[in-house]
């Protein structure tokens, strides 16, 4: 059996869950068996009806009267004894901060290796993988052979698409009900801040405008803004605009911010660095903007106009309004 660590918005599967179950299936396919999720039922249970279009047979919802919040440990915890009550050749997470830092806890607790970041898995002889996983900020990709009792697995973010399994299950349901200590409660969370941005966030955007140094200056985001609101999309920026205080750190898509995965990426004036295509690989469709045709974002670029973003761009601006 193939255990997946779902995270959830409300009683919906997040986005980053569904690409994981995407891998969780190949893997449960592979090994020729099944594919049950893990939840945390909190003050609200997760919906059960969307994850049988995924091929999920099985759904354990943990309860306890001190899991409402996320608790780290606690969460790591609670996963750890249930795989050891059903015994899973794998066990996989979605590829954000907190599906990796829960399989960590996991791994610490059980002593098995874990492998974060996979782009690719083959199931293999004798229960083991063979992984290829992006390293030093995706600057290379690493290939290796994983074997363990239950092997702990992440999908890099937005590597893999979302896709419904051939044939619809109506999956099961059971609670679990973990031992906690007071110990694995002393790191949780107390509050959510929501940050005060306007707009769509740069995670949810179908359409991104990127700003780079070559913007020159904050106010030239101007004519960024206008293309993105004419496309119904939003703007970030490089590390080097934001570290000239042209824009807010929440803008910034990288391998130290956003990652994002919209349906079509146009930077402009970025030179593209390796840190800056970590954090923009999950874009469907790049266009670049930029006046050097040697530019690394040229090169990784599906399309690219080759001159002066503050020619290129309003006239692109008017173009889009005429039309």
């Amino acid at each position: 059996m193939t255990l997946a660590f779902v995270e959830r918005e409300g009683s919906d599967p997040t986005e980053e869950t569904l690409e994981m179950l995407t891998l969780a299936r190949e893997l449960a396919d592979g090994d020729g068996e099944s594919l049950d999720v893990v939840a945390f039922a909190g003050g609200s249970r997760l919906s059960v009806d969307e994850l049988g279009a995924y091929g999920v047979d099985e759904v354990y919802h943990v309860v306890h009267d001190r899991l409402d919040g996320y608790a780290p440990e606690a969460w790591g915890e609670s996963v750890a004894q249930l795989a050891s009550d059903v015994d899973p050749s794998a066990v996989v997470a979605p590829g954000t901060d907190r599906g990796h830092e829960v399989l960590a806890h996991v791994g610490a607790t059980l002593d098995v290796p874990m492998a974060a970041n996979c782009i690719g898995i083959d199931v293999v002889e004798d229960g083991a993988y063979e992984l290829r996983r992006n390293r030093w900020g995706g600057s290379l990709i690493e290939h290796a052979r994983l074997e363990a009792g239950t092997t702990l697995l992440t999908p890099a973010e937005h590597e893999f698409p979302i896709e419904k399994a051939e044939s619809t299950t109506d999956p099961s349901e059971s609670e679990f009900t973990p031992s906690l200590e007071d110990t694995q409660f002393r790191v949780q969370v107390e509050r959510v801040e929501r940050a005060d941005e306007e707009g769509i966030p740069l995670g949810e955007a179908r359409v991104v405008i990127g700003g780079g140094r070559g913007v020159g200056g904050p106010d030239a985001y101007d004519q960024l803004e206008e293309l993105a609101d004419l496309l119904g999309g939003t703007v970030g920026a490089s590390r080097a605009a934001v570290n000239e205080g042209w824009r807010p750190h929440d803008d910034q898509i990288g391998q130290t911010g956003a990652k994002i995965s919209p349906d079509i990426y146009i930077p402009c004036g970025i030179s593209g660095a390796v840190q800056h295509m970590v954090g923009c690989k999950g874009a469907e469709t790049i266009l670049a903007i930029n006046t050097d045709p040697e530019a690394a974002i040229i090169q990784k670029a599906d399309y690219a106009v080759i001159g002066d973003l503050h020619e290129i761009v309003p006239e692109l601006n008017d173009t889009i309004r005429e039309a």
